[in-house]
């Protein structure tokens, strides 16, 4: 599964611990994340996370035209509440309003995130591949299978 790791800046050490805490689990998936963590991830997991551009650059809108190309299974955004500006506020709600949108499921602080990536390793989100492979048949008999292609 495609799983997306943000975090505002006050959250950014909590994040890179958590993805270390639950390396075993996140590392049998493709991980995303801005250019500001993809190195410090990645150090911590001992694994590759792809990056988007930072959130200054565009990076918030990386990522919500993923979630609506359908590429997105999982969205963790660990965010400050008490200390986010303006902008970002509305860039983070953006991204969680597509993700509810397209029903990909979010967590937005720790507590909620282990009971996701708990779900995803008992199989509690497989139903996100069903959904994507149906997806993806749908495109092959309208002849559009190269769509997204890289």
């Amino acid at each position: 599964m495609n799983i997306v790791l943000i975090a505002q800046e006050r959250k950014r050490d909590l994040l890179i611990r958590f993805c270390d805490a639950y390396r075993v689990i996140l590392q049998k998936h493709s991980l995303f994340t801005t250019e500001e963590l993809a190195r410090a991830i990645g150090e911590a997991m001992e694994c590759n996370v792809d990056a988007f551009l930072t959130k200054q650059r565009g990076g918030y809108q990386q990522i919500a035209s993923r979630v609506i190309c359908n590429e997105v299974d999982l969205f963790i955004f660990f965010r400050d509440p008490l200390t986010t500006t303006d902008t970002e506020e509305m860039c983070g709600s953006e991204v969680l309003r597509m993700c509810d949108v397209h029903s990909v499921p979010f967590a937005t602080n720790i507590a909620t995130a282990e009971t996701i990536i708990l779900g995803l390793e008992r199989g509690d989100l497989d139903w996100r591949i069903i959904m994507n492979s149906s997806s993806l048949e749908r495109l092959e008999r309208t002849g559009a299978s190269d769509v997204g292609a890289t």
